[in-house]
């Protein structure tokens, strides 16, 4: 099974993900996408994929949101495209995509309804926070 996961290592949400895809067995091919951004025909299958609207795919936080105000209704899908190919940090992480599906893993755990063994057992994050798996929860 191949597994893509559009990764920002300076992300703790996806660096989250991307040991999640790894404690399931899987080692998924790993695009940093702030250096290798998705052309339009890419990111755009990936906004369908998910079965999201593009502004949902925005992100806010720590980005060119705001300065560029975004928020503004006024903008089309296109020139949102058009704002994420200028500034791949809008792009909200990490999009996993495997042949289950393709998700924006945002909690990280949401990642575990596309991988082929979604029981990775007891998976502590980060920031100590403690995720479960059907397979722990077995063994208790």
């Amino acid at each position: 099974m191949t597994v893509t996961i559009y990764h920002n290592p300076d992300c703790s949400t996806s660096r989250n993900t991307l040991a999640m895809i790894r404690a399931s067995g899987e080692e998924p091919i790993v695009i940093e996408y702030l250096q290798t951004p998705p052309s339009r025909e890419r990111l755009l299958e990936l906004i369908a994929a998910m079965g999201i609207t593009v502004r949902q795919l925005l992100r806010e936080k720590g980005t060119p949101y705001a300065e560029l105000g975004l928020a503004d209704l006024k903008w089309t899908d296109d020139q949102l495209v058009d704002f994420m190919l200028a500034h791949p940090i809008l792009i909200n992480r990490p999009v996993v995509e495997t042949p289950n599906g393709t998700v924006l893993a945002r909690p990280s755990e949401a990642v575990l309804g596309v991988l082929p063994n979604p029981n990775i057992g007891r998976f502590v994050k980060e920031d100590g926070e403690v995720v479960e798996t059907e397979q722990a929860a077995t063994r208790a």
